[in-house]
C-alpha cells in the first residue's frame, strides 16, 4: 500500500515542481536570451568579417603577382593579355598596369578604355594614388559605379624597382578592379542562410569616420552587434542580428509549449521509472546470478572478489574450488533433471553453511567457487573438511542418491598473489584432489600445477568403452525401439566394424538384433518384467550377426528416464556360451 502512495505521489510532485522550474526557466530566458544571442551574433560576425576579408584577399592576391612579375622582368610583362586572362575570375572587372601612374594596360580593353587615365593627377583618384606612391602600400578606393553595370573597388598596389645604383625607385601601379558584393557572395549567403541579417560597409576615407554600405540583405537592423576590421588601411564593418530578432514571441512560445510537454512526460515517465527502476535491479540481479541456483555466476562471483581485494588488498582470504564427483555419470544413469537437483541442493548447502559474509558462485557446469574474506587457510581448513564430508543427496524414484565433492583451496596473498593466480592455485589443489580418488578437501601446496588442470568427470564412451562386455542403449518403445549408442565391443559382436555399419545393418532398431522367431517372445518378456515392477532382468535370445550368423547371448538391461530422449534401455550383452564355459554352468 505504501508502494502505490509513492508512485502516485511522485508523479504529482514531479508535475509541480517541474512547472515551477519551467516558470522561472521560462523567465531566465528571457533575461538572458538576447546577452546568449548578441555573443552568438558576435562570434558570427567576426567569423564572417574574415571570411568577407579572405575573399578580398583573392582579388588583392592579383596585384602582388603582377608585381612580382614586373620585379622579376625589371618592369616588363610580355604576352601581358594572356597572363591576365588566366587570372581572371567571376569577381573581377579588370587587371590594369599603370606605369609611373598612369594606365596603359587593361584586361580585357574592351568596355573598359575609359579607364587609361593618369592616376596620380586625377581629381578623384590622385590623393588616394599618391598616399599608395609615397607610403609603398597598397590601397582600395571604392566602391563607385561601374559603367558595365554594378559597383566596383579599385586595388592599387605600388611596385619598387632596383636603379644602377641599388635605390629602388617607384615604377607605378598593378590594380585590379573587384566587383562587389560579387567577391564575398558566397560568404554573405552563408551568413544569410544561416539565419541572420547583415549590413557590410567601408570607410569612406581614411580620414573620415563615416561609412558608405557595399552589401546588405533586404532585412531591417535593430541594435545589430558590429565587428569592424581592416583592410589595405582602410575600415570594413560588418553588422548582423538574428533574422527572427533577438529573443521573438515565437521562440518564447516554443520554449513554453516544448517546456510543458517536457513536464507532463516527465510527469508520466516518474511513474513508469519507478517501475522500470525495480526491474533495472531484478536484471542486474539476474545478470550476476546463476538461473539455476540462484547463486552468483561467474561473471558476479569475479566483479564482488575483485571488488573486495582493490578495497582490502592487504587482508588475507581464502579462494575455493570444487565440483561433483561423476557429474557426468549422475546425469548418464538418472538423467539432467537430477543433475540439475543435485546442483541446486549444493548451492542450498553452500549459502547455509558458510553465510552472508562469504562469496558462493558457480563457474558453469558443476563447478563451483567460494570466497572467505578475512581469514586464513588454517583458520578455515576444519570448516572446509567439514563441508566436504557433509552428507548430500538427491532423491531418484523416491531413493536417496549421494553424491560427493572435491575441494581445493588457496590463500590470498600467501600462495596468490592476485585474484587470479588465488584461484589457479585452489583449481591446482582441486585437481591434486582428484587425482588421489576424489571426495577429499586439500590446501594448495608448492607443486601443485594447475595448467595440466583437466575436466575428470566421466563421460559416458569413458565408461562403456571399459565396460566388461557389450553396451548398448535404445529407446524404451514398443514401437520405436532406435538404437541410440552402442560401445565397441557391441559393434564388434554384431560382426560391424563402425556405428554407422551397426546403424545401417539394423536399421537403426535393436529389434532386428534378435532372430525372427524370437523377437516377439524377447520383447514379451521384457515388457512384462517392467510392467511387473522389475527394471528389467535377465533375458535369454540369439543375436543375427551382420553375416547371418547367429550368437547365443544374455541380456541385462535397465529402463532409465533421460532428459532428452525419454524412457530408454542401458542394456549389457553377454556370450551366452562363453559365461556358461567360464563358470563351469
Amino acid at each position: 500500500m505504501k508502494e502505490n502512495k509513492i508512485k502516485w505521489i511522485l508523479p504529482f510532485l514531479v508535475f509541480i515542481i517541474g512547472m515551477g522550474i519551467l516558470v522561472g526557466t521560462v523567465d531566465h530566458l528571457k533575461a538572458n536570451a538576447k546577452k546568449q544571442n548578441r555573443e552568438m551574433a558576435g562570434l558570427n560576425a567576426m567569423t564572417y568579417a574574415e571570411r568577407v576579408k579572405k575573399d578580398m584577399t583573392k582579388g588583392i592576391g592579383v596585384t602582388d603577382t603582377l608585381k612580382q612579375i614586373l620585379v622579376s622582368e625589371h618592369g616588363k610583362i610580355s604576352r601581358f593579355s594572356q597572363v591576365a586572362e588566366n587570372m581572371m575570375t567571376n569577381s573581377i572587372q579588370s587587371i590594369q598596369l599603370a606605369p609611373e601612374g598612369i594606365v596603359t594596360e587593361i584586361y580585357p580593353e574592351k568596355g573598359n578604355e575609359a579607364g587609361k587615365i593618369d592616376l596620380i593627377h586625377d581629381k578623384d583618384r590622385g590623393e588616394v594614388s599618391r598616399y599608395a606612391r609615397d607610403n609603398g602600400v597598397f590601397t582600395m578606393q571604392g566602391p563607385f559605379e561601374l559603367k558595365q553595370g554594378g559597383r566596383g573597388i579599385a586595388v592599387r598596389n605600388p611596385v619598387y624597382l632596383e636603379n644602377d645604383d641599388g635605390e629602388e625607385v617607384f615604377w607605378g601601379f598593378t590594380i585590379v578592379i573587384i566587383r562587389v558584393p560579387d567577391i564575398f557572395a558566397d560568404t554573405v549567403k552563408a551568413l544569410s542562410d544561416f539565419g541572420y541579417d547583415y549590413r557590410l560597409s567601408k570607410n569612406v576615407s581614411r580620414r573620415e569616420e563615416t561609412y558608405e554600405v557595399i552589401s546588405r540583405s533586404k532585412g531591417k537592423l535593430t541594435d545589430p552587434v558590429s565587428y569592424v576590421f581592416e583592410m589595405a588601411g582602410d575600415r570594413w564593418k560588418l553588422e548582423v542580428m538574428p533574422r527572427q530578432g533577438w529573443f521573438g514571441s515565437r521562440s518564447l512560445y516554443m520554449v513554453s509549449l516544448g517546456g510543458l510537454l517536457i513536464v507532463v512526460l516527465l510527469t508520466g515517465l516518474t511513474g513508469a521509472l519507478l517501475v522500470f527502476d525495480e526491474h533495472r535491479r531484478r536484471f542486474k540481479r539476474l545478470a550476476v546470478t546463476d538461473a539455476l541456483t540462484g547463486i552468483y555466476n561467474r561473471h558476479g562471483f569475479d566483479e564482488k572478489v575483485e571488488q573486495y581485494l582493490k578495497q582490502h588488498p592487504e587482508k588475507p582470504c581464502v579462494g575455493v574450488q570444487f565440483d561433483i564427483d561423476d557429474f557426468k555419470l549422475i546425469n548418464d544413469m538418472y538423467g539432467h533433471a537430477s543433475g540439475n537437483r543435485a546442483l541446486q541442493i549444493l548451492a542450498q548447502k553452500m549459502q547455509q553453511y558458510f553465510g552472508e559474509k562469504a562469496v558462493v558462485g558457480r563457474n558453469g557446469g558443476d563447478e563451483f567457487c567460494i570466497f572467505l574474506p578475512d581469514c586464513t587457510c588454517g583458520k578455515v581448513k576444519h570448516w572446509l573438511e567439514e563441508f566436504t564430508k557433509s552428507k548430500r543427496a538427491f532423491c531418484y524414484d523416491g531413493e536417496e542418491k549421494e553424491f560427493h565433492i572435491s575441494l581445493g583451496y588457496a590463500e590470498y596473498p600467501l600462495q596468490g598473489d592476485d585474484y587470479d593466480h588465488l584461484m589457479r592455485c585452489a583449481d591446482a589443489a582441486l585437481y591434486e584432489v582428484k587425482l588421489r580418488g576424489k571426495n577429499g578437501c586439500m590446501v594448495y601446496q608448492k607443486g601443485f600445477h594447475s595448467e595440466v588442470r583437466t575436466r575428470l568427470g566421466f563421460a559416458l564412451t569413458d565408461v562403456s568403452e571399459n565396460l566388461p562386455g557389450a553396451f548398448i542403449i535404445y529407446r524404451a518403445d514398443k514401437t520405436e525401439d532406435e538404437i541410440l549408442f552402442a560401445n565397441r565391443e557391441m559393434i564388434r559382436l554384431t560382426g560391424c566394424q563402425s556405428m554407422d555399419e551397426l546403424l545401417e545393418y539394423t536399421q537403426s532398431s535393436f529389434r532386428n538384433l534378435i532372430r525372427e522367431d524370437e523377437q516377439e517372445t524377447v520383447e514379451h518378456n521384457i515388457w512384462e518384467q517392467i510392467e511387473s515392477g522389475h527394471r528389467n532382468d535377465y533375458v535369454h535370445f540369439h543375436l543375427k550377426k551382420e553375416d547371418g550368423s547367429l550368437l547365443e547371448v544374455l541380456d541385462h538391461g535397465r529402463i532409465v528416464e533421460n532428459g532428452r530422449y525419454g524412457k530408454v534401455f542401458y542394456v549389457l550383452i553377454v556370450d551366452y556360451m562363453s559365461m556358461r564355459k567360464h563358470f563351469n554352468v
